[in-house]
């Protein structure tokens, strides 16, 4: 049994833990154990929104950028219907060295492609939303071991078995900065700064954002049926819910992704990714909410009636950004895409 938050991290806390040093578990679980020399990531999340025009030369272009030198470390693609019925797809791109990323993005080929003044003028949308905290500022959590995820896949290693997990508010103990600071939202709220249909939006200190995924590939029988039957309606309701009425409760904009290939094919992958004003906020919905506790619930049931013995792929990695980490930019999109949503 070992820490979620690495040696090199740890540090006298300031703030408790929610559970006791003698805590243990009642499954295993594991994380992302990223090399030493790793001290920020980029989080990259590039999106198209059509309604009828077809965006598969953006998908192209934006996946032969990724190729080309200092592309990601690891990239995917995931597509899913938003709250105004506009088909989006999002490639989802990893750095573990910023530096590498910033001259990415500052070659001349990009930068002149997304900064076009032809790009306001077409009738595709598009966004760019941009995380990059550093490494005390994450968390990762993993229900086996063997097939990283999202970030995790540029870690060196995975952990042994984790001490902080399966109880309620495990996440922001796994969050290294948890230690000593309460990742409360800090500074203004969310503003708009336009340029004609080119909108940047100035975000607030603390920012949470979660990516949380599900793998039914290597599922068979009893486990498939329940899972496809009555464990992904009730998390496509509870995701649907924070996507459509979120907004008051704290959670600024939430995506219910289907991962596709490159060709566009559907995978049995999913994940919600959703933002929310901070860590509280996301606490908050997952321990009391009626659509949270409704998921759990019946998570719960199947693996009991599993005897805990599945093949069901789950993991997480939640974020919580400072303000200078974080960037997003819309370009013809609606009103109601990602931070557009919430900012004034």
């Amino acid at each position: 049994m070992e820490s979620a938050i690495p040696k090199l991290l740890q540090c006298p806390r300031a703030r408790a833990r929610r559970v006791p040093d003698d805590y243990t578990p009642p499954y295993p679980a594991w994380c992302a154990r990223h090399r030493q020399s790793v001290k920020q990531v980029v989080m990259a999340y590039f999106g198209v929104q059509s309604k009828g025009p077809d965006p598969q030369g953006f998908l192209s272009w934006i996946a032969d950028e990724f190729r080309r030198e200092g592309g990601p470390g690891h990239w995917d693609r995931a597509r899913y219907s938003d709250e105004a019925g506009y088909d989006t797809v999002i490639s989802i791109a990893y750095w573990d060295d910023p530096r590498t990323f910033d001259a990415w993005m500052d070659r001349p080929g990009f930068r002149e492609w997304w900064e076009s003044d032809a790009r306001p003028s077409e009738s595709l949308g598009y966004f760019r939303e941009i995380i990059r905290p550093r490494i005390e500022r994450f968390e990762t959590l993993f229900s086996t071991p063997d097939k990283p995820e999202g970030v995790a896949v540029l870690a060196g290693a995975m952990s042994g078995e984790l001490q902080e997990h399966a109880y309620w508010g495990g996440a922001r103990d796994r969050i290294p900065l948890s230690q000593t600071d309460a990742l409360e939202p800090a500074g203004r709220p969310m503003r708009r700064l336009a340029d004609g249909r080119r909108i940047v939006v100035q975000p607030h200190g603390n920012l949470c954002l979660i990516r949380s995924g599900q793998d039914w590939t290597e599922t068979t029988g009893d486990e498939r049926r329940m899972y496809l039957s009555d464990m992904e309606p009730v998390l496509r309701e509870g995701m649907n819910y924070l996507r459509d009425q979120g907004l008051p409760i704290g959670c600024y904009a939430n995506r219910y992704m289907r991962i596709v290939d490159e060709q566009g094919r559907e995978t049995e992958k999913s994940f919600g990714m959703s933002y929310f004003r901070g860590l509280s906020e996301l606490e908050r919905w997952a321990e009391s909410h009626p659509t949270h506790v409704a998921i759990f619930g019946t998570f719960m049931r199947i693996v009991q009636q599993l005897n805990f013995q599945l093949k069901l792929r789950l993991y997480h990695e939640v974020t919580v950004a400072a303000a200078d980490e974080q960037s997003f930019e819309y370009i013809n999109c609606h009103d109601q895409t990602g931070m557009l949503r919430a900012a004034t």
